[in-house]
C-alpha cells in the first residue's frame, strides 16, 4: 500500500486579497497523481420528495438528482433497538456500523438521543453503510468524541484496493438523523486524520439527507483543519458528496465550521447553513506567529480539479476571521468552478483580517481570483 499525502498549492493571505501569494507546499510522502479526475458532478435533475420536517432550507425547492435522494430502507439488514430506548445504545450503533448494510432504529414512538461513548467506524469491506434515524434519532458526542468515521486508507479498517486514495467504495449514507455535540480533538499533523467532528470520511462516497448538525466542534486551530460537522477528504471524484436538505447550525472549527472538503466535489441542495464559525487565525499556511486557519465560516474546500455547487440553499450569519465568511473555495490546479444557483447568501460579515472577492466568498482558481457562477441567486 503506497502512502498518499496531499500535494498542493496552499494560500497565504494577509488582510487584503491583493496581499495573497501562492506558496508551493508538499507534505511528507506525497505521491504524484493523487488528485485523480474530477468526473461529472451534475446528474440529471428529477423531482425529489420533501425532506423531514424542521431540517433544510424551508424555501429550497430545487429538484434533487436521483443519486442525491434518500435510499430505501424498508428492508434493513440491522435494526437497532426493540421498541424502547433501552436497546438504543452507543454499543449497538458501533456494532451495526461495523457490520455494514442498511441500518434502522426501533427505539419507540418518541424521539431519542443516544449518548455515544465510542466512535462508530465503517469497515471498508462493506460495499454500503446506510444509517437511517427515521427523523427520531439523535447521536450525541457529549462534547467529547467524534461520532462517525470512514477511512479507506486506514489499515485498521481494512484495505480493499491497491491504492486507497479516492477509491470508489464503500458508500456511506446518513439520512433522517441529528448529530450534535460531537468533538474531534485531533490536531493537524502530516499524518493525522484531523477535522470531522460529527463525520470524518476519507475515500469512498458520502451522502447526507434530511439531517441536522448542531453544536459540533473540531480542533480550534490549524491551517487546513476543518469540518466540525463533516470532513470529506480524498473522496471518489466520479460522484459528488451530496448534502441534501440538511441543516448546519452552531458548529465551530478552525476552518469550514459546517463542511470541509479536500479533494472532494460537493453538491449542496436545499440546505440551511447558519450561525457557524471558523475559529482559527493566520490562514493557510499559517502567518508567522499564528496557529493557522480561520477561513470558510460555513464551507471550506481545497484541492485540485474539483467543483462546488450550491443549489436552493440559504447560507447566513456565519463568521470567519480570515477568508470567506460563508465560503472559501480554492482550486490549486486543474480548474474547477463554484456555482451558486437559486440560493441566498446574506449576513455573513467579513472578519477582522477577512479577504473576499464577493460578499462572504473567497474564490481562487489556478492561481487567480475567480468569479462564482451565479444563477438566480442573492449574495449580499
Amino acid at each position: 500500500m503506497r502512502s498518499m499525502r496531499r500535494t498542493g498549492t496552499f494560500l497565504f493571505c494577509g488582510a487584503l486579497v491583493s496581499a495573497c501569494v501562492l506558496t508551493a507546499m508538499t507534505t511528507a510522502g506525497a505521491a504524484s497523481g493523487a488528485a485523480g479526475t474530477a468526473g461529472t458532478v451534475r446528474a440529471v435533475s428529477v423531482s425529489g420528495a420533501a425532506g423531514a420536517a424542521g431540517v433544510g432550507n424551508p424555501n429550497g425547492h430545487r429538484p434533487v438528482p436521483l443519486a442525491g435522494r434518500a435510499v430505501d430502507t424498508s428492508h434493513p439488514n440491522h435494526v437497532i433497538g426493540r421498541g424502547t430506548p433501552a436497546g438504543c445504545t452507543s454499543a449497538a450503533v458501533v456494532r451495526a456500523v461495523a457490520q455494514g448494510g442498511i441500518i434502522t432504529f426501533n427505539c419507540g414512538p418518541k424521539p431519542v438521543t443516544i449518548a455515544m461513548t465510542a466512535t462508530a467506524k465503517v469497515v471498508n469491506t462493506s460495499h454500503q453503510v446506510v444509517l437511517d434515524g427515521g427523523g427520531k434519532v439523535t447521536l450525541s458526542g457529549r462534547g467529547k468524541i467524534r461520532i462517525l468515521y470512514m477511512n479507506t486508507c486506514d489499515p485498521r479498517q481494512k484495505f480493499t484496493t491497491t491504492d486507497c486514495w479516492e477509491q470508489q467504495w464503500p458508500r456511506l449514507v446518513v439520512q433522517n438523523m441529528t448529530f450534535r455535540d460531537a468533538y474531534s480533538a485531533v490536531q493537524q499533523t502530516s499524518t493525522s486524520n484531523y477535522g470531522g467532528g460529527a463525520i470524518f470520511d476519507e475515500g469512498g462516497q458520502l451522502k447526507v439527507v434530511n439531517s441536522a448538525f448542531i453544536g459540533n466542534r473540531c480542533y480550534s486551530t490549524g491551517p487546513d483543519l476543518g469540518g466540525a460537522a463533516i470532513r470529506a477528504y480524498g473522496m471518489y471524484m466520479g460522484t459528488p458528496v451530496y448534502i441534501t436538505h440538511d441543516t448546519f447550525t452552531g458548529n465551530s472549527c478552525s476552518n469550514g465550521a459546517a463542511l470541509s472538503g479536500l479533494y472532494a466535489n460537493f453538491f449542496v441542495i436545499n440546505s440551511l447553513l447558519t450561525g457557524n464559525k471558523a475559529t482559527g487565525s493566520g490562514a493557510n499556511p499559517a502567518s508567522s506567529g499564528t496557529p493557522g486557519g480561520g477561513s470558510g465560516g460555513a464551507i471550506y474546500t481545497d484541492g485540485n480539479h474539483y467543483n462546488l455547487i450550491i443549489d436552493g440553499t440559504l447560507i447566513s450569519n456565519n463568521h470567519a476571521p480570515e477568508g470567506g465568511s460563508a465560503i472559501f473555495f480554492v482550486v490549486d490546479a486543474g480548474g474547477g468552478k463554484l456555482t451558486i444557483e437559486y440560493s441566498t447568501l446574506r449576513n455573513n460579515p467579513r472578519g477582522t483580517n477577512g479577504f473576499q472577492n464577493a460578499p462572504g466568498i473567497f474564490d481562487f482558481v489556478d492561481g487567480s481570483l475567480a468569479n462564482p457562477h451565479v444563477v438566480h441567486s442573492s449574495i449580499s
